[in-house]
């Protein structure tokens, strides 16, 4: 599984990438594996605020239905309007193409629950 070091993550399977107070989320290599091919993804609105834990839109695959949680809170300032016409880019580019949204972040101390690299990979291991 790729978990690349520099993200932070949820024990829902979200990543987070910290650009001063802006976070951009998405789901891990983990989470787009264990989904399967991605059909369909629904990205929460622009200016929506969310709290931390909170479900924000979800993925479709052929396999199952997915929620998505809130890896922080704050108000969503991006989505990636891409993934309306290529929901796949979460199996092929999760890191990257595959992002989700973008989060002004409302309290930063949030980023301390959540897990590195080595951590992540710890949990998924089991």
């Amino acid at each position: 599984m790729n978990v690349p070091e520099g993200l932070r993550y949820s024990k829902d399977h979200e990543w987070v990438r910290v650009e001063g107070d802006v976070v951009w989320v998405g789901i891990t290599d983990y989470a787009q594996d264990a989904l399967g091919d991605v059909v369909y993804v629904e990205t929460p609105a622009v200016g929506a605020t969310m709290a931390a834990g909170q479900t924000f839109g979800e993925v479709e695959s052929t396999k199952s239905v997915s929620e998505l949680y809130a890896p922080v809170s704050g108000t969503v300032a991006d989505t990636n309007a891409d993934l309306a016409a290529e929901p796949d880019r979460l199996n092929r580019d999760p890191y990257g193409e595959g992002w989700i949204c973008s989060i002004t972040l409302a309290d930063p101390a949030e980023l301390d629950v959540l897990m590195n690299a080595a951590d992540y990979q710890s949990f998924i291991a089991g």
